[in-house]
This record gives structure tokens, C-alpha cells and sequence, in this order.
């Protein structure tokens, strides 16, 4: 192997400690997070110290030469965005995204602009609009009474508006033209409405290489534990970055979702929040319904959601309401 070869695979192998490390710094916060809850009752709870206790824990545990393919400040303007994103979308807060606008923005370029993390930069550019809608339901919340006694109802009904006023005109992502007719056949096949696939659009723009730093991948941002359940393959290649394998996995996660919630707005919002929050939140407040729970939801399942209903209205002219369950 070349000397030139030795040090594009030792970055390409840092990269991927990278990811690993990221992963693991991610549920240490999430740990962090839950021990913070059980003191201060369940999803109640004092995200400064938990985020200082996950900032412990990468400065003892993570390879400053894992980012060794970025320039040291490059790295630590990664390295600082990372976790002022991680921590905002584990708020209930959603208008704190908004303060992330510009410094994700300025991010991506420099993500894009290494092919050991360019991957990195396909995945946080489709979630630029998370920021930009953040901004626009500050200006559109009533001023009066404080943005703390706006009925949720209200909040939820805003920012659905605002959605499908953000993706109103927006044309398909590239490449969504030639994989939809391919992974539709997929999702009825695992006996899912086929406009489900569109959930690619928001995840991931249709892009099959994107990656997030914390180690989802591919179309549907799958992380490793949901692929091997669904059938995927980590070796000799990560099937998560194949379109039809991984769309077939996503499919199989939409339908227990939906058997275990009963309604596709559910079964979205545990998708990206994880089938345990939801789960939880629902058995906590004796709730029934996406609404009744939704502002206690993290900041990104709160955008998430509205946007797959409006990326279905969109594309498909449907509801997600109106779609069928899973078929026996």
C-alpha cells in the first residue's frame, strides 16, 4: 500500500472510531439524562449538568486522533457544534433550535469539504430547515401570554402551517425520482403504505451515503441495533447504505411501530424518538394520542413529525392520518 493509501485509510479508520466514539458519547448523555430524570421526575430534568457529565466523559474517553483528517479548528468547531446541537434536541424546547442556525450553517461546508466526513455534512444539511422552522415559529407564536402558557394544541397547529408552507414549493429531493418507484414495491411488500417511503425525503434527502455522527445511516438513518433486528448485514458491507435492503428494514420498523401504537403519527414520532420515550410519555400522562404528548417530546421529534405530514401532503397528496395500517 502506498504512503499516500496508508494515511487516506488510517483517516477513513479515525473517521470511524469517530462515529463510534460519537455513538457512545451520545448514550452516555442519554444515560446521563436518565439519571437526571429518576431525581427529578421522568423526562423533568436539568440538562446543564447532563450535558457537563457527557462532556466528562468524551474528555476522558475520546481519540483526539479519531478527527485527526480535520484540522484542529475545524475539529473544534465540530466538536462544539455537536454537542450544542446534541443538547438541544434532547430539550423540549424547540425554539432553541433556532440559535444553531448559523454556526450549522457555517458547519457544513466544512463537513462537505473532507471526504472522511462528507457523509457527516449530507446528514445535518437536510436538517437545516429544523433550524430555519425554529426561527419562524418564534416569529409566529403569539408575544402574549408568554410562549410557556401558549396551549400546545396551538403551538402543534402553527408549526404544521409552517411546514407545508416550507416544502409548499420545494421540488423531490435528487434521486428520489428514480428510488421511489424502486423501494415503493418494498414497503408493500412488508405490507406498509408504500407513501411511507417519502420518510427518506426527511431523513435523509434521498441521499444513501448520509451518516449521523451518533451512527445512524443511510436513506432511513437507521442505527445499528434496528438494522441487525430488521436483517441487515454489517459485513462485508453495511446494507444500511443499500437503498432496497435498508428500506425493507425501515419498512419492518414502520410496521411493528404501528402495531404497538396503534396510529402512524405515533409510530413516526417513535421511529425517531425511540419506541421507550413514546411509550413512556404515553403511560406517564395517560395520554392516547401524538398531541397530548408532543411538547414533552425532544425538539427534533417535534419537527420531525409535522414534517413527514407535510412531505406526505407534498408528494403524495395524502394525510398522514389517512393512511391505512399494516395489512395481516
Amino acid at each position: 500500500m502506498a504512503a499516500g493509501e496508508s494515511v487516506t485509510a488510517s483517516c477513513r479508520l479515525s473517521v470511524r472510531c469517530y462515529a463510534a466514539n460519537m455513538k457512545r458519547l451520545f448514550a452516555a448523555l442519554c444515560l446521563a439524562l436518565g439519571l437526571t430524570m429518576a431525581s427529578a421526575q421522568q423526562y423533568e430534568f436539568d440538562l446543564g449538568k447532563a450535558v457537563d457529565l457527557a462532556n466528562d466523559w468524551a474528555l476522558a474517553n475520546l481519540d483526539p486522533a479519531v478527527l485527526q483528517s480535520l484540522r484542529d479548528a475545524d475539529r473544534e468547531r465540530v466538536q462544539g457544534f455537536l454537542n450544542s446541537y446534541f443538547q438541544s434536541l434532547q430539550s423540549s424546547n424547540v425554539l432553541e433550535l433556532a440559535r444553531l442556525r448559523t454556526a450549522a450553517t457555517n458547519i457544513i461546508p466544512v463537513l462537505e469539504s473532507y471526504e472522511e466526513t462528507s457523509s457527516y455534512g449530507a446528514w445535518l444539511r437536510c436538517r437545516l430547515d429544523y433550524f430555519e422552522v425554529s426561527e419562524e415559529l418564534q416569529r409566529n407564536l403569539p408575544k402574549h401570554p408568554p410562549r410557556a402558557e401558549v396551549p400546545a394544541a396551538t403551538v402543534i397547529n402553527i408549526e404544521r402551517k409552517v411546514w407545508v408552507r416550507k416544502l409548499a414549493d420545494r421540488p423531490p429531493p435528487p434521486g428520489a425520482d428514480k428510488l421511489v418507484p424502486k423501494l415503493k414495491p418494498i414497503f408493500t411488500e412488508e405490507k406498509v403504505p408504500p407513501e411511507l417511503v417519502w420518510i427518506a425525503e426527511v431523513e435523509s434527502s434521498f441521499n444513501p451515503d448520509a451518516c449521523s455522527p451518533v451512527g445512524a445511516a443511510g436513506l432511513f438513518q437507521l442505527m445499528l441495533p434496528t438494522a441487525k433486528q430488521y436483517g441487515l448485514r454489517r459485513w462485508p458491507f453495511d446494507q444500511r447504505y443499500q437503498p432496497e435492503p435498508s428500506a425493507r428494514a425501515a419498512a419492518k420498523y414502520l410496521r411493528t411501530l404501528h402495531r404497538q401504537f396503534g396510529n402512524w403519527t405515533l409510530a413516526i414520532a417513535a421511529y425517531n424518538a425511540g419506541e421507550g420515550r413514546v411509550g413512556g410519555l404515553l403511560r406517564k400522562h395517560k395520554a392516547t394520542t401524538y398531541e397530548q404528548i408532543a411538547a414533552k417530546l425532544p425538539a427534533e421529534t417535534q419537527m420531525y413529525v409535522p414534517k413527514v405530514e407535510a412531505a406526505l401532503a407534498r408528494r403524495e397528496g395524502i394525510k398522514l392520518g389517512e393512511l391505512p395500517p399494516p395489512t395481516k
